[in-house]
């Protein structure tokens, strides 16, 4: 069986999103022929643990645990927070900055390119070196971001002519935070440079939508336009099934029993400022103020990290009663809670970039077979996916009139005894599965190989 080295620096029992693209597709390559070896850090500084992910993690699989350096003990430090307090999820956020924090966020921005993992290069290089010498591997897979994930990858693909696919989770520099960073020109041309090198010298680019592929295939970069590939992500069939899962099967009696008559609108992740549907909560409000029954029966449930302002918001429409924040769940019952909701939230960020977004949380949705509601550009990618599979309907952040008719429908759904078409999301969902995903890579990886032998 071939030999596939992942470089990722997002690896259980890390949780929140970033982990589960190469946590599945590596549960499943080797049913297409290949073997994975994860190479990750020891000590990431990571938002979330979830132990329960660990479960996904063959014991035959060989995973490669390295210690790195990064400045965020640093910057802690200087902010005065505590050394196991989490950081943002993105260095861009809602929140008022202080001097010690602007200058310490431009300093990350200028000084860490392409990010502050970029320490882990160098001595990531020299270990796997060696490694790879002495055990032969066929293909190597970097996905980022973090994008130093690339760079490590690049000089391995440069010295010991491995085949290389370069995986973007998300883009680099046409990311919705980017403009945001207070680069100085010199440090946009390097990002642009680095960005360029990737695009250039790996032998296949995979990308998670197609307007991300059509971002990395303008004029700037049309050359490289034949290798690059999408591969969505994507949702995990063992996880929504109950019959070799008594957790799952636990999770949602408990749920059930505790949601029994409920209206349950349901948010998983992380919900930041940027994301928050404000309008939405106006709606909720106003409509529970008109109907004592949706007052009586309306659960809103968030799960995952959720900006403070979007709890304030709840709050002061009236919706405190009927409002519950889990804060971060095991991924086993935030699949529950998917599976239990009436109506799924799936804001995207309020940044023109998010045209380009297919959030890895859709495909979990898309799985439940229950109704989505979206917020961000009609005219995007996430919005042809929700039309192309039947799963729900997305709404301009702005747009009180089309929200307010959205809520009032999936209310009169509720009362009637089918509440949901599951039916016309069947198609969709196996072709989103990770199974299928893994499958894609393998011939890919099978593709780039034939080529060097």
């Amino acid at each position: 069986m071939k030999k596939a080295l992942v470089i990722t620096y997002y690896w259980p029992p890390s949780g929140g999103s970033g982990v589960q693209r190469w946590l599945k597709t590596s549960k499943y390559l080797p049913k297409f022929g290949w073997n994975p070896v994860i190479y990750t850090p020891e000590n990431p500084d990571v938002n979330s643990v979830d132990e329960s992910l660990l479960k996904d993690v063959s014991p035959d699989l060989e995973v490669i645990k390295r210690k790195i350096r990064e400045p965020y003990a640093a910057y802690k430090f200087l902010t005065g927070k505590k050394k196991g307090d989490h950081l943002q999820a993105n260095i861009v956020s809602g929140e008022k900055k202080g001097f010690v924090q602007k200058l310490s966020g431009h300093i990350r921005a200028n000084w860490f390119i392409p990010d502050p993992r970029i320490w882990w290069v160098k001595p990531s290089v020299k270990f796997l070196k060696e490694y790879l010498r002495q055990n032969k591997a066929d293909a190597i897979i970097s996905t980022g971001p973090p994008h130093s994930m690339h760079l490590i990858a690049r000089q391995l693909h440069r010295e010991l002519n491995i085949p290389w696919i370069a995986d973007f989770r998300d883009p680099w520099t046409n990311i919705f935070y980017f403009k945001h960073l207070g680069l100085s020109e010199k440090s946009l041309r390097k990002h642009k440079a680095l960005e360029r090198s990737v695009l250039e010298e790996a032998d296949k680019i995979v990308v998670v939508s197609g307007q991300m592929k059509t971002e990395f295939s303008t004029e700037e970069y049309s050359q490289f336009a034949d290798k690059i590939s999408v591969i969505p992500n994507g949702y995990d069939p063992d996880d929504f099934s109950t019959e070799n899962n008594p957790e799952l099967a636990s999770a949602e009696n408990e749920i059930a029993e505790k949601t029994k008559g409920k209206f349950v609108v349901a948010h998983t992740g992380l919900l930041p400022e940027s994301a928050d549907p404000d309008k939405l909560w106006k709606v909720l409000g106003d409509l529970a103020g008109k109907d004592d029954c949706l007052k009586q029966k309306l659960l809103i449930a968030v799960m995952g990290q959720t900006a403070g302002c979007v709890k304030e918001e709840i709050a002061e429409n009236g919706l405190s009663d009927n409002f519950v924040d889990l804060g971060y769940v095991p991924h086993t019952k935030s699949i529950a809670w998917m599976k239990r909701a009436d109506l799924l939230l799936l804001p995207l960020r309020k940044e023109k970039e998010s045209k380009a977004i297919v959030t890895g949380k859709f495909f979990e949705y898309l799985a439940t077979g229950n109704r989505i509601l979206a917020f961000g550009p009609v005219d995007g990618n996430l919005a042809e996916e929700l039309s192309a599979t039947g799963s729900g309907n997305i709404c301009e952040f702005e747009d009180e009139n089309s929200i307010r008719k959205s809520i009032e429908k999936n209310w009169i759904d509720f009362g009637k005894e089918e509440k949901n078409n599951k039916e016309n999301t069947t198609d969709a969902q196996g072709k989103f599965s990770r199974v299928k995903a893994a499958g894609d890579f393998a011939e890919m990886l099978d593709e780039i190989t034939i080529k060097t032998e």
